[in-house]
């Protein structure tokens, strides 16, 4: 169960250390130039974006149904193909697991085809098939190259595979012993026992509560049937975006769609799920014999169509999602050496999605290390971010777009994305625009509108031990941070 470009809820990637790599690097001169090239400095880049590869998306829908994105890129001679159908865990019901079991299935079987049979299928043709489940959604991705002989077996081979898998009962068994396996792994790891708890109890009984590859309890006893009826309503050619980027006219961007669409299961779209209800604040702690304890904190967020998600996009970027620099890393990293890391963001999904906070620090100073990032973001709130920094996140920003289409697949990534949570097309020009017309004010409110710093749900993993005073903040913390987090 893989997923080549792998799931990106935010706009953007993890791209700080590109650009400093980037900013790092001296300018090559085509030819002899007496004058050294020069290194600007982050502060010195215009506020303006710099060059980015412009998107013309036209956007169809399939006699089926489907919702179909389609960028025209004649760079190189090939395509991606991404299927993004609204079959993620949130659709499991009473069976938690039931979306990721079909999801990995897929290309376990067809008729006449065994998993190895589609593998070397696949790589004889010089394609690429992906896939992979998420609480939103599930998807299913195809790389292949654009010349006919090889695209239209390629196609062929992921009609099948997507629209008509044979669900074997041996693969069954296999990747069920593989998702047991990996539950017995977890039990030995804090960091992801405190991440089910946190998601419990900040979703309670809503369908994002359970973990998208289910539970020890849930998995063994989900059989064939569930999966083929759930393949049925689910992998239906009204419940799926289309996008597709590269080498091809419209024509032949028109007549791929239809021949997926048309191999798949005829259905509508499938409900979208229930909006969570806000849980009660407090903290709850798993005692874990490790050196370090893994600390988060969450409360529930936006959704993905929210008009204040650029200016909550600015606003955790300055708190605590660009990494050095920002607020949350200054205070409990930097001045204190507390951590080897702090992280915060927004997770905007088809309803209200987590905003998280999540650190790890040393057992006997992890009461007052909680406070710490309490004071920080109650703080943060009451004063709103400083002109200075929301000015160097706008400039982050600008130099990151690029790499947003940077690659067909990371365009075919965006186009899933616009479609699956039904944004305009022309979504990526609307975001710079705004981003860099955003002030301090905007800012402050849209944080101070969704985030309280009294709301969160808290869940801490460690061991219980007597409690120490934190150093206090120094340009040159007497203890430097915490070596690499514990799994």
């Amino acid at each position: 169960m893989t997923e080549r470009t792998g799931q990106r809820h935010g706009l953007f990637g993890p791209v700080l250390p590109l650009l400093i790599a980037a900013l790092a690097m001296p300018a090559i001169p085509a030819v002899a130039d007496t004058a050294a090239p020069r290194i600007e400095s982050l502060a010195s880049i215009s506020k303006e974006a710099p060059g980015y590869r412009s998107l013309d998306i036209q956007s169809w829908r399939t006699a089926e149904g489907a919702k179909v994105l389609f960028v025209e890129a004649r760079e190189l001679p090939m395509f991606d193909l991404r299927l993004t159908f609204a079959a993620g865990s949130s659709q499991d019901g009473d069976a938690p697991g039931l979306a990721t079991l079909t999801n990995g299935m897929l290309n376990e079987g067809v008729a006449g085809k065994d998993v190895t049979a589609i593998a070397e299928g696949f790589e004889n043709l010089g394609a690429e098939f992906g896939n992979g489940a998420y609480r939103d959604m599930a998807v299913a991705s195809l790389r292949s190259l654009s010349a006919k002989d090889k695209r239209e077996p390629a196609l062929a081979l992921f009609a099948q595979v997507v629209g008509k898998p044979t669900f074997p009962e041996d693969s069954l068994a296999r990747i069920k012993n593989q998702l047991l396996a990996g539950f017995e792994y977890q039990k030995q790891n804090p960091g992801k026992l405190a991440s089910l708890a946190l998601f419990e109890r900040l979703y309670g009984q809503h369908p994002y509560a359970h973990p998208s590859e289910g539970t020890e309890q849930s998995i063994p006893a989900i059989g064939i049937d569930q999966l083929r009826a759930f393949h049925a309503k689910a992998y239906a050619a009204g419940n799926v975006v289309i996008a597709l980027v590269g080498d091809l006219s419209r024509s032949e961007a028109e007549a791929i769609a239809a021949q997926v669409s048309k191999a798949l299961p005829a259905g509508p779209a499938l409900p979208k799920v229930a909006e969570p209800q806000a849980p009660k604040a407090g903290l709850g702690h798993i005692d874990f014999p490790s050196n370090q304890t893994h600390l988060m904190l969450a409360q529930l967020g936006i959704d993905r169509r929210d008009p204040d998600y650029v200016a909550l996009y600015l606003g955790n970027q300055i708190l605590g999602g660009g990494g050095f620099g920002t607020r949350l890393m200054e205070e409990v990293r930097e001045k204190r050496g507390l951590t080897y890391g702090v992280y915060s963001g927004f997770s905007p999904m088809q309803v209200a999605g987590p905003f998280m906070i999540n650190l790890q620090t040393r057992a006997e100073l992890s009461e007052g290390t909680l406070k710490l990032v309490q004071d920080i973001v109650r703080r943060y709130l009451a004063e709103g971010p400083t002109q200075k920094e929301l000015d160097d996140a706008k400039r982050e920003l600008a130099g990151s777009y690029p790499l947003s289409t940077a690659s067909n697949a990371d365009i075919v990534g965006q186009l899933g994305a616009i479609g699956f949570y039904d944004l305009p097309l022309t979504h990526l020009e609307d975001f710079m625009e705004k981003a860099q017309t955003m002030d301090v004010e905007q800012v402050k409110a849209a944080m101070a509108r969704h985030l309280d710093p009294d709301a969160f749900v808290i869940v801490t993993a460690g061991p219980t031990m007597a409690q120490k005073e934190l150093p206090p903040p120094t340009d040159k913390p007497r203890q430097e941070p915490i070596g690499v987090p514990e799994h």
